[in-house]
């Protein structure tokens, strides 16, 4: 129990070793050691969702010690309600998505699967990491095993994609990294000393002065929006997403893409309140046109996987906007989105894995009437659809609702604009989506090569069921998962209205204890 969250962390990586020392011709060996070690971190996450105390606001399963004593950096792993609630998502598409590309991957297949079950430990590290430096590294860490993915495994231009994808996402980490060194320093007179320890920072930062703490929150944010990523720093995702392998793309929808969000409710939120508020009405102003414009790109693809990847910055800017709402409502509606765009739109890309597999194309000009010779993926493909557009009864509905509800009377946003104008993009996502469904999947069939196509496998089935079963539970029962967050997001507005509060004392305070050093 006191180092459960270490051993998620670094089992798969132990256990990831072997693989690299199988035989290549061993496929299905190797395939099988790799998915019965992505459910390991299952098991164990699926243990902590049950031990987690969601009537404790404070961290839990914290583990501890001094790992850099110069700059009083720590080795500091703690998990609340809302980290807890990713690492379950983290643990749970690992093994879908080595299901999900069973087939698909055709060479160096140890190298695949070993680094997949790297990014598995590395995504558990980001979402349970307390101290800014080990955030960092396991930040940065995630990067090399998709750069890798990307890089080998993915389509024509995935040269182009994959160093695209890097430059956006190491400018944001550089960002983070000086903002990490300078909020050090400028807490030191406060704390008596360096550190990058959280929860230290988060004590002291709001008394930073208010022009300070804007430029420290645009160095956080900036690599959180890219990460998101967020209108106008999207351009990256459609092409990492075209290009990626399926089970690259899946991960990267349902997980990678969380980082972003998470990053913005664990660090700019707590740790720079003041600048929040002040830069709420240009992010909130973003996260609006990203959800319009997102959805408005989305009805004129011709490719279904880019389709797929521009509605996933439509759905992303509903999260982002929920965060700065910040009321109980829609930060709630954040957190269960997270989960929700990670079932559904992981769902879609697997969707379009079957049909590449099958076409070995993603034009959806090239399909059509697709229901009449594979209609058990026909239905799973409805219900994930309407999962997407935001069904009521299905998951993305709860999401969408508390969303939009907690932000049209926010405080912080100070209008109902922000709500109304992003209620469209609810219509908009009907239209796309409804739309590539009727040519996909309806009419006649014109293509001699759609009149046989097999159903879904058996593996494949599998691969889906776990999906549909989350998708209608949290459409049905969504306070299973929101009573584990209740308390974790009640604590951050509290923390956030007593920081507010004592901003002037504390920065009076700062100012004198600088001046006397």
């Amino acid at each position: 129990m006191n180092n459960i969250l270490s051993i998620l962390i670094f089992l798969p990586v132990l256990l990831s070793i072997p693989i690299l020392f199988f035989k290549k011709e061993n496929e299905t060996l190797i395939k099988s050691y790799a998915f019965i070690i992505s459910l390991l971190p299952l098991g164990i996450a699926t243990y902590l969702f049950f031990a987690f105390n969601p009537a404790n606001p404070e961290y839990q399963f914290v583990e501890k010690f001094q790992w850099i004593s110069i700059s009083n950096t720590f080795y500091f792993l703690g998990i609340d309600g809302i980290s807890m609630l990713l690492i379950l998502m983290s643990a749970f598409i690992f093994p879908l998505s080595i299901l999900a590309s069973w087939t698909s991957i055709k060479k160096n297949i140890k190298q695949f699967y070993f680094l997949i079950l790297l990014l598995d430990a590395g995504l558990i590290g980001v979402f349970s990491s307390l101290d800014l430096i080990l955030f960092y590294i396991f930040w940065e860490f995630i990067l090399i095993p998709m750069y890798f993915m990307i890089g080998f495994w993915g389509a024509e231009d995935r040269i182009y994609a994959t160093v695209k994808f890097f430059l956006y996402t190491m400018f944001g980490s550089l960002l983070m990294l000086i903002g990490i060194i300078w909020l050090g320093f400028q807490c030191q007179p406060l704390l008596g000393q360096f550190t990058t320890d959280l929860t230290l920072l988060t004590s002291a930062s709001y008394a930073l002065d208010l022009s300070i703490q804007i430029y420290l929150f645009i160095l956080f944010t900036l690599s959180f929006l890219i990460k998101v990523p967020l209108f106008p720093f999207h351009t990256w995702l459609p092409d990492a997403h075209v290009q990626a392998p399926t089970a690259g793309s899946v991960i990267l929808a349902a997980v990678l893409l969380k980082m972003g969000t998470y990053g913005l409710l664990r660090f700019s939120l707590p740790l720079f309140p003041a600048a929040f508020v002040e830069l709420t009405p240009y992010i909130a102003t973003l996260a609006v046109i990203g959800i319009v414009y997102g959805a408005l790109l989305s009805i004129v693809q011709k490719d279904i996987k880019k389709l797929v990847a521009y509605s996933s910055v439509s759905h992303l800017g509903f999260i982002v906007l929920g965060t700065f709402a910040l009321t109980d409502v829609a930060l709630q509606g954040s957190i269960i989105q997270m989960i929700n765009h990670g079932l559904s739109t992981g769902a879609l890309f697997m969707i379009v894995g079957v049909l590449y597999e099958r076409r070995h194309t993603k034009k959806i000009a090239d399909f059509g009437g697709i229901m009449k010779v594979m209609p058990v993926f026909s239905v799973i493909f409805m219900i994930v659809l309407f999962s997407s557009v935001g069904l009521p009864g299905l998951n993305g509905f709860v999401g969408e609702f508390l969303i939009l509800l907690g932000s049209f009377y926010s405080s912080n946003l100070g209008t109902n604009l922000y709500a109304i104008v992003s209620t469209t993009a609810v219509i908009l996502a009907a239209i796309y989506l409804l739309w590539m469904f009727q040519r996909v999947m309806l009419g006649p069939i014109d293509k001699e090569e759609n009149k046989n196509l097999p159903d879904l496998t058996k593996r494949e089935l599998i691969s889906f069921l776990p999906i549909i079963v989350f998708i209608v539970w949290i459409g049905v029962h969504p306070n299973t998962f929101l009573s584990k967050t209740e308390t974790s997001v009640k604590k951050i507005i509290e923390n956030f209205h007593a920081s507010q509060k004592n901003f002037g004392k504390g920065n009076q305070e700062l100012k004198d204890l600088t001046k006397n050093r």
